[in-house]
């Protein structure tokens, strides 16, 4: 009887121990965002598209919301046990162009 509630009682420990650790957060990163390093590289009215895709990469997006402006989005989510997911970050850097595809603003 006595090997019966030990076993017992670390079967329960053992259970416990699971259900707190899946009430841990968990996080995620999506998508991308320059540094402000390669950034800073980047000259208004001088730079063309094809030296930001130089410089920094092609977009995430890009001619979406407007005349083919840039875009660059990082997210950071947390999900916490059973719940949905939810933003607590999230970056976005625009990179606009003006007629003759210089940088018009970033």
């Amino acid at each position: 009887m006595r090997s019966f509630r030990n076993r017992f009682a670390s079967v329960l420990a053992v259970i416990c121990i699971m259900v707190l650790g899946a009430c841990q957060a968990q996080y995620q990163n999506h998508g991308y965002v320059p540094p402000a390093r390669d950034l800073d590289q980047l000259v208004i009215g001088v730079d063309t598209r094809a030296t930001v895709d130089d410089v920094i990469g092609a977009p995430s997006a890009s001619g979406l919301l407007s005349d083919g402006d840039y875009y660059y989005v990082r997210s950071r989510m947390r999900a916490y046990g059973a719940r949905a997911s939810q933003v607590v970050d999230r970056q976005v850097v625009a990179i606009s162009f003006n007629e003759n595809d210089t940088i018009r603003n970033i």
